[in-house]
């Protein structure tokens, strides 16, 4: 053999060896999945796509894709035969991307991808109804008045409670106002009905000082 041969077969073998140790060391290396993008915001009827991507895309693997309501609460295996989710495969990842047609407020939520027991970060879909223009303005209108009523009615029952005071102040005045004297002589009223002799009587003893008495 010559020296031309030895050395080739070592080449070769070095760089099955390194090539070997490369595999082995990326089969050992831990999965990871990454998904893209981690956040939609959508209108109803849209559409959206989430890629799920495995650090090992050299090796073949199957993708499951799950749905929770948040990111802490549990997940729910996703049907694919459903009318408005799809999946396609990417690279030698089946089911790598989860398609989301004529979206509902129903599929709100988070998105999880799932390889081999490990689970991504996880895609959170929000959707939301248009805004109705005119509707938003017949609300505001709406509540404007309702402010503006409750404001009226709060101002006539403070006027109210402010006249009842001031009726009520009035009349204990008038319970504690001294009453008029206008008959200071009253009690010495005589009876005309047979009181005449009485009165002579008493003008005849109503003499001026130092007259004499009709008994003396």
């Amino acid at each position: 053999m010559s020296l031309l041969t030895v050395t080739v077969c070592w080449l070769l073998t070095g760089y099955c060896g390194l090539t070997l140790l490369h595999l082995t060391d990326a089969a050992t290396q831990a999965l990871q999945i990454t998904q893209k993008p981690r956040f939609y915001g959508v209108m109803t009827g849209k559409r959206v796509g989430i890629y799920c991507i495995s650090s090992k895309r050299h090796l073949p693997s199957v993708a499951r894709w799950h749905k929770a309501s948040k990111f802490d609460e549990s997940k729910s295996l996703i049907q694919h035969s459903m009318n408005r989710i799809f999946v396609r495969s990417r690279n030698l990842t089946k089911n790598a991307i989860l398609i989301l047609t004529e979206l509902q407020t129903e599929d709100q939520g988070v998105y999880f991808c799932e390889i081999n027991d490990v689970f991504g970060p996880g895609t959170e879909v929000q959707v939301a109804k248009p805004v109705n223009l005119a509707n938003v303005l017949y609300r505001s209108q709406v509540k404007d008045g309702l402010i503006i009523l409750q404001a009226l009615l709060l101002a006539a029952l403070i006027a109210a409670f402010g006249f009842r005071q001031k009726t009520l102040s009035v009349k204990e005045d008038c319970i504690y106002e001294e009453p008029e004297m206008d008959h200071i002589y009253e009690g010495l009223a005589i009876d005309t009905c047979g009181g005449g002799d009485l009165y002579e009587e008493i003008s005849v003893y109503a003499q001026p000082e130092g007259a004499e008495a009709p008994w003396e």
